[in-house]
């Protein structure tokens, strides 16, 4: 199942944003992005991990790194996605920042059994 690791650097704390209040709708929003022909996803299918960085090591001060099965639809969308993710993580932290995403596309196992 995708997953999606939020990497931010203290700068975030001093400016009060929580990340961890919209979490749950983000997964709906990258469930609903990731969603293409070959596979429908639920939020509830969506790893979202918040992981403090150090800032001098970063390009900006939110990073979201997405890493997805690699269907072709995904693909053709990939830039579409990343923008998409990335404004709306912006609507939810109602603060100017510089936020960069990527999407990572794969060919994926799992190590469980339905």
């Amino acid at each position: 199942m995708p997953t999606a690791n939020i990497y931010h650097d203290t700068t975030i704390q001093q400016k009060n944003i929580s990340l961890q209040n919209f979490l749950p709708d983000l997964r709906s929003f990258l469930a609903a992005q990731l969603t293409c022909g070959q596979r429908k996803l639920v939020a509830n299918e969506i790893s979202i991990r918040l992981i403090s960085a150090q800032a001098e090591a970063m390009i900006a001060p939110i990073e979201i790194e997405i890493t997805a099965h690699n269907y072709a639809e995904r693909a053709d969308r990939s830039d579409e996605i990343c923008l998409a993710v990335r404004d709306f993580v912006k609507k939810q932290i109602s603060v100017e920042l510089d936020l960069r995403v990527w999407l990572v596309l794969a060919e994926l196992g799992h190590s469980w059994h339905d």
